[in-house]
């Protein structure tokens, strides 16, 4: 039976310390998938398993194509899928991304067997919240799977070499 995975969607849903890390002057739209047990591993193993180093070219269809976000051409340390690496903590990883419409954040954390992303928009004119509208909805059916195949990608990496990371 697959992990369940908890959800909770409006700014009202989403902890109040998670959109503070999100460093948004507004946070006009704030989701959060979370799974309770998880493979370990680090907030840059986990943002991995879920979108990789580089976008896949349905990433860059939405990305960039329909949302217009500017991802970076490079891959490496500071760059997840695109996504500049903006912040990280102990458990956090923060990735940014903006178009002329909108600013985008990507919080994943992890804790003690927990894994969880919270994805946030701040609208900069009404394109930035229309288009956004329209994607919502398929975003929240898709991230809740994302968040399970990246477990699953997190548990086959142990079991190939338990205590190494071959991300």
């Amino acid at each position: 039976m697959p992990e369940t995975v908890h959800a909770a969607v409006g700014t009202a849903a989403v902890d109040d310390a998670v959109l503070r890390l999100l460093d948004l002057s507004a946070v006009d739209y704030a989701d959060r998938f979370a799974l309770d047990t998880a493979p370990p591993g680090t907030p840059d193993e986990w943002a991995r398993a879920m979108f990789g180093d580089r976008p896949v070219f349905t990433e860059r269809l939405i990305w960039e194509g329909l949302l217009r976000l500017r991802l970076r051409p490079d891959a490496g340390p500071e760059v997840v899928a695109g996504w500049s690496v903006g912040a990280r903590g102990e458990d956090w990883i923060r990735m940014e991304a903006r178009s002329p419409h909108l600013v985008a954040r990507i919080h994943v954390q992890v804790d003690a067997g927990g894994a969880a992303v919270t994805t946030a928009m701040h609208y900069l004119d009404r394109r930035g919240a229309r288009t956004w509208s329209a994607l919502a909805p398929i975003h929240q059916r898709l991230a809740p799977l994302m968040l399970r195949a990246a477990a699953r990608r997190r548990a086959e990496v142990l079991a190939v070499a338990p205590g190494c990371d071959l991300n």
